[in-house]
C-alpha cells in the first residue's frame, strides 16, 4: 500500500503561485492514480484532478481547469500540483489520495492524510 504526504502549502498573497507536492513511499507508487482534493473552511471537500498511473493523463474538474496544473515524477515518487494566480477563495487544505484508477475518482471515500494548508491573503 502506498503512503502519501502532502507538502508545500503556506501563506501567500493573491496573485502568487504555489506548487504543492504529494510524496509517496512504496515501490508500487507508479501503479496508482493520484488525485488532488481541497477543503475550504466551512465547505465540502471538492475534487481538483486525477492523474492516471499508466499514461499519466490528468483529468481536471471543470472549475479547476486553467490555473491548476499537475505533473508526475515517477523517479521521485511525487505528484505536484501547480496553482497559479492564487485568490483568497483558494484558501483550503489540499489533499492527495491514491486509487487504482481515475474511474469515479471524484467519489473517493478512502482514507485521507493530513493535507497541506494553503492560505491566500488579499
Amino acid at each position: 500500500q502506498v503512503q502519501l504526504v502532502e507538502s508545500g502549502g503556506g501563506l501567500v498573497q493573491a496573485g502568487d503561485s504555489l506548487r504543492l507536492s504529494c510524496a509517496a513511499s512504496g515501490r508500487t507508487f507508479s501503479y496508482y492514480a493520484i488525485a488532488w482534493f481541497r477543503q475550504a473552511p466551512g465547505k465540502e471537500r471538492e475534487g481538483i484532478s486525477c492523474t492516471g498511473s499508466e499514461d499519466g493523463t490528468t483529468h481536471y474538474t471543470d472549475s479547476m481547469k486553467g490555473r491548476f496544473t499537475v505533473s508526475r515524477d515517477h523517479a521521485k515518487n511525487t505528484v505536484n500540483l501547480q496553482i497559479n494566480i492564487l485568490a483568497p477563495e483558494d484558501t483550503a487544505v489540499y489533499y492527495c489520495v491514491a486509487g487504482l484508477s481515475c474511474r469515479d475518482w471524484i467519489n473517493y471515500d478512502g482514507d485521507w492524510g493530513q493535507g497541506t494548508q494553503v492560505t491566500v491573503s488579499s
